[in-house]
């Protein structure tokens, strides 16, 4: 009874794979390998199926076997073929995922790239817009304070003068922000030394700068997305971690340009921060997707009092 079950059981779920065969034929790019694997789920059917028969007629399995043998060449030769042959779809699978991460990476790059020029229009635009109309207001302020005035009028003049010169210095700050000429002059690791010298002049934190580059140069997108990275992160720092120091190295070894940050402050739940981007702030998918652009590394750790470590490693040279 139990051995008629069993009987029973291996039948229904042959001629279930048949279907499950079936149902990849029509769907799948390569689907002779599934006629096959299908022909071949049929066989095993039927082969259990005549199996079957002696117990609930007559018939006598060994009457059939020399098509029992028959049956079981083409069927082996089925699956092999099938099997051989389903191989295609793995390879059309993987030039399918080869081919959505090269557009997702010019997708990405063009983002990059389209951000970066409007930032130096921009950063243009205040500098040769703004900038002679504040000199130019600067030198009118500046003869109208060497008239004679009484001291009311001075004072308004001289408060004047300030206000232009703090104009000023915040239009080239502003403007240096945005495309830092620095990195386009003179490379990452000067531009990341510049940035972090002027934090440290606040001294509301200190940056710990190393580096083995000294003035080498890379491609021009991989130095941009490194330093849009790094302040990324030390502005998150400032913001939220409440630390007093970061140590930040930048090191290369062979083809490979490594960054570690590491910061002592409060820290933060890293799984939490991925999964809800929108709400913590700390601008994590964008320096994911920066990183990703340019088939990087990133590894990021943190510990609640122990502060963050963050390890980024890529190629010197874009692809």
């Amino acid at each position: 009874m139990i051995l008629k079950i069993l009987f029973v059981i291996a039948i229904v779920l042959q001629f279930f794979a048949v279907g499950v065969a079936l149902k990849l034929t029509r769907v799948t790019k390569f689907n002779f390998s599934w006629m096959l694997l299908t022909i071949g789920f049929i066989m095993m059917a039927v082969m259990r199926l005549v199996e079957f028969l002696p117990y609930v007629s007559n018939i006598k399995p060994q009457d059939y076997r020399e098509i029992f043998v028959w049956m079981g060449v083409f069927t082996s030769l089925a699956f092999a073929i099938g099997v051989f042959m389903i191989q295609k779809i793995f390879k059309y699978m993987k030039r399918v995922e080869d081919s959505r991460r090269q557009t997702e990476k010019m997708f990405l790059n063009t983002i990059i790239q389209t951000e970066e020029k409007e930032r130096k229009r921009f950063a243009k635009d205040l500098h040769d817009g703004l900038g002679p109309l504040l000199s130019t207001v600067k030198m009118s302020v500046s003869s109208l304070a060497q008239m004679k005035h009484n001291e009311a009028s001075r004072e308004i003049v001289e408060n004047t003068e300030l206000v232009i010169n703090e104009a000023i210095k915040s239009l080239k700050e502003i403007s240096d922000n945005l495309s830092p000429h620095v990195l386009n002059n003179f490379g990452l690791v000067r531009a990341l030394s510049n940035f972090s010298n002027k934090i440290n002049i606040t001294k509301t934190i200190r940056i710990n700068l190393v580096s083995n580059l000294k003035d080498e140069r890379f491609d021009s997108n991989v130095e941009v997305v490194l330093y849009r990275v790094v302040c990324e992160l030390i502005n998150n720092t400032i913001k939220h971690a409440k630390a007093k120091k970061i140590d930040l190295s930048l090191t290369k070894d062979g083809d490979y340009l490594t960054i570690i940050y590491q910061d002592d402050g409060k820290g933060f739940n890293v799984a939490k921060v991925i999964e809800q981007p929108a709400t913590s702030g700390m601008g994590f998918s964008n320096i994911y997707s920066r990183i990703n652009s340019l088939k990087g590394e990133i590894n990021i750790e943190s510990e609640h009092k122990k502060g963050t470590w963050v390890t980024i490693k890529v190629k010197m040279h874009d692809e």
